[in-house]
């Protein structure tokens, strides 16, 4: 009877080890609960490893205001493949895990090392967990590279991730399949765009090229198409490309490398929007009047030749070489100007002065429209956050040269607000067709983060207006006008971002939030997203008025579970990148120890204060290493107040610090205080 009892009182959930020992379960939530974490003394691990399910039970620990447990059961191990450091002892080896969350070495007998040499990244599978007594035992299966290597780092990051870097055979052998020129015979039966004027716009670096833009105005309406790689024309449901796509979900970005969703013959081959040969499209030709407003489009398949290369550089150096060369008189319909060699980056120095009054033209009415577009959606609430995002520069040996923000311009803009409303406009077409469909959600934010933001706003003299205990995008939109320009408004807008939730893909329609859109989709990038490939399948067979009940219910069976994938890959690229830049920043300011550089106070916890400098690198001052005095954090107004001299460090204060050390295991920095403050 008693066993029974202690079974039924069985709590599961995942550990969430710590590197000092010690670990918390995650216990998931229900309709009556919360989720919530449970605290495990090193005592109480029961030797479980990261992320292992499993039981425990509540115990009365020293903490009277927290929960705390005992794990007296192992129910299941996620993890099966660990990467790490390979060290070599005199009778045998261990790994030490990249993840410094794993407490524990991995133990590695000599005839399961592979040969492996001292300092080498590897993976190693675990073939024993071990227990309270025992570390993990386990095997070499892949030796990565030197520790040293800056390559390796981005190889050791995804191994970490399990993001897939290499295609399987069938995949290969599929590939193998697929013709590297568009014939003839595949352009029967589509639509032949070839004769309008398309430019592709890109960073200079771009290699998978997957948007193309026409434009043309006849003093009345705007005529924009939005032309987008027609790649499941090659990539057919539940082939071997089709299931290896789906299970990486997207492409994952790093400062040296791409690893691709689909293999570089299609990606920067056939699928990709070459300038100068002719291209396999799925078309959004938006019929768009002078206010803004889309008043009409038409979705087809076809085919287009993209007559050039343009980059986010060339189009702003050509606007600001047309203000002095071309004063604007006003919209002139384009006419076709050809390049001198299509297929080479255009970056606004190469080309004859014959050609550059018409591209300026096209520029010119690109930006025209996009402004109007943008308007619109500013009218209605949408949400533009404008902070800049990090650009890592590497030499040819990967070592980071500088580190800058990369800023956004009229012309990457451009190209945002013409996805945007292509985006918005078949996903509305969808929704009034009852089509099943994957959508872009963005769900409100919760009231009680929003409360929290509302009330670290009254610190810069800022308020925002709930109604009903809700708040509307419009009223952060708002909120943005206002702090544009000032100080403050880097931090704010980051604060305001991680007060929101996460968007995703669903199955079911439903606002985003961030863009204050009833309907939201992406079908604009299926070469590196996995949700815009299946959606150009479903709008094809549309077209083709193959959607048949039948096939209807064949989708609604499998775009929840296509829903939740690709949004789970999502968020593991997103978290490998993440955790590649913090990596490279490390390494960046490792050379600067000793150096001063002025920051702001970009976050704060009971620990010490995030520090931003202008490059985009963040640290952090431990509270410990304030000296002059003994500091409070007073949580309620993020200020950390010193209790003798009175002296405050508050949110978005300007400070001088000093770089104290680098921690590339953590990809942590740290900072101390200089002798003065910048007020």
């Amino acid at each position: 009877m008693n066993k029974k009892k202690a079974k039924e009182q069985l709590i599961i959930g995942v550990f969430e080890s710590h590197q000092n020992g010690f670990g918390f379960v995650r216990v998931p939530g229900t309709e009556e609960e919360e989720p919530y974490d449970v605290y495990i003394a090193e005592r109480n691990t029961g030797g479980a490893f990261h992320k292992d399910t499993v039981g425990i039970k509540l115990i009365q620990g020293r903490f009277p205001d927290k929960k705390e447990g005992k794990i007296v059961k192992i129910l299941d191990h996620e993890v099966k493949t660990v990467v790490g450091l390979y060290r070599k002892n005199k009778s045998f080896g261990f790994v030490i895990p990249d993840d410094v969350k794993m407490a524990r070495d991995i133990f590695v007998k000599f005839e399961n090392s592979r040969n492996a040499e001292n300092n080498q990244k590897v993976i190693v599978k675990i073939t024993t967990f071990g227990d309270v007594k025992h570390n993990p035992e386990g095997q070499i299966i892949k030796i990565l590279g030197d520790k040293n290597d800056p390559a390796i780092d981005t190889l050791s990051i995804a191994a970490k991730y399990d993001i897939p870097q290499r295609f399987n055979y069938n995949v290969r052998e599929e590939v193998k399949e697929i013709p590297s020129e568009v014939s003839e015979e595949e352009c029967t039966g589509r639509k032949d765009l070839r004769g309008l004027y398309t430019v592709t716009i890109d960073s200079e670096s771009a290699r998978d090229l997957d948007d193309a833009i026409s434009l043309t105005y006849d003093g009345e309406t705007y005529r924009l198409g939005v032309h987008i790689a027609d790649v499941t024309h090659y990539v057919t449901e539940d082939s071997a490309l089709d299931r290896e796509a789906l299970r990486r979900g997207t492409s994952v970005y790093f400062p040296d490398r791409v690893i691709p969703m689909l293999p570089e013959e299609l990606s920067n081959g056939i699928c990709s929007l070459n300038a100068g040969v002719d291209r396999l499209a799925m078309s959004c030709m938006m019929t768009i009047d002078k206010e803004g407003n889309i008043i009409g489009h038409e979705l087809c398949e076809s085919v287009i030749r993209v007559d050039k290369r343009l980059s986010y550089h060339g189009v702003m150096a050509d606007l600001k070489r047309g203000e002095s060369e071309y004063p604007v008189s006003g919209s002139t319909p384009v006419e076709t100007a050809s390049g001198n060699d299509a297929n080479s980056v255009y970056k606004g120095t190469d080309i004859s002065d014959e050609e550059f009054p018409h591209l300026l033209a096209f520029e010119r009415l690109m930006l025209e429209l996009s402004k109007k577009l943008r308007e619109k959606r500013y009218k209605r609430g949408a949400i533009d956050f404008d902070f800049p995002e990090s650009e890592i520069l590497l030499n040819e040996r990967g070592k980071v040269t500088d580190i800058r923000p990369y800023e956004r311009s009229e012309a990457t803009r451009l190209i945002e607000d013409f996805m945007l409303a292509a985006n918005e406009t078949i996903a509305e077409n969808a929704y009034w067709q009852e089509l099943p469909f994957l959508y872009r959600v963005h769900d409100k934010p919760a009231e009680d983060r929003m409360e929290r933001f509302a009330i670290f706003l009254n610190n810069f003299g800022y308020t925002i207006h709930f109604s009903n205990g809700e708040i509307y995008p419009m009223e952060l939109s708002k909120l943005l006008s206002k702090i544009a320009g000032t100080e403050e408004e880097a931090l704010l807008s980051r604060l305001m971002l991680r007060s929101l939730k996460k968007a995703a893909y669903r199955s079911e329609p439903g606002m985003h939030f961030g863009l204050a859109a009833n309907y939201y989709t992406h079908f604009t990038s299926p070469i590196r997203r996995y949700p815009d490939l299946q959606i150009h399948r479903i709008l094809k067979e549309n077209l083709k008025n193959g959607m048949t009940p039948q096939r209807r219910l064949h989708y609604d069976t499998i775009l929840p579970e296509v829903a939740l994938q690709t949004s789970e890959t999502e968020r593991r690229a997103d978290d490998c990148e993440r955790e590649a830049d913090k990596l490279k920043k490390t390494q960046y300011m490792r050379r600067f120890i000793g150096e001063q550089f002025s920051g702001i106070i970009s976050g704060m916890t009971k620990y010490g204060m995030y520090i931003e400098l202008p490059n985009t690198v963040e640290g952090m001052v431990h509270v410990s290493t304030l000296t002059d005095d003994y500091y409070t954090f007073i949580e309620d107004e993020y200020i950390f107040a010193g209790q003798m001299t009175g002296r405050t460090y508050r949110l978005g204060q300007k400070v001088d610090v000093i770089v104290s050390q680098t921690d590339e295991d953590t990809r942590t920095i740290d900072f101390r205080m200089a002798n003065h403050e910048r007020d």
